[in-house]
């Protein structure tokens, strides 16, 4: 059980520490990444108001019902493309990417790539 509670405290300081740098603006908000086991949840924030303009995970009823598991790549890439239609929609073209303190392999990266491809840029 320890090695587990390491395992989450490293990412946390991993994540405060990109989190000192990386902040959303109204005219580059964050892009701001969380994964579990079983589902993958993104949002993109502006930090100086302190709202969240765009929130989509694998537990939205549009996105549940394409995918019945939500903790794979296939999964991670419709959010992405949700992510990215949903921003344009509200007018925002250029985010900030903040992966959490996670690694940028499986899941992010397939979440970041397919939001690139649907002309989200960061």
């Amino acid at each position: 059980m320890d090695h587990l509670k390491e395992k989450l405290r490293k990412r946390t300081r991993r994540h405060n520490r990109i989190r000192k740098k990386v902040m959303g603006t109204a005219e580059r908000p964050r892009l701001s990444v969380y994964r579990s086991l079983k589902h993958i949840y993104c949002q993109i924030v502006n930090d100086v108001k302190g709202e969240t303009i765009v929130a989509v995970s694998t537990m939205s009823p549009e996105i549940r019902s394409q995918v019945p598991y939500g903790g794979n790549i296939k999964a991670a890439e419709i959010v992405g493309q949700r992510i990215a239609e949903e921003a344009k929609k509200k007018g925002v073209k250029t985010v900030v990417f903040d992966k959490g303190g996670y690694k940028y392999h499986g899941r992010v990266k397939a979440l970041a790539e397919s939001a690139r491809k649907y002309e989200l840029s960061f």
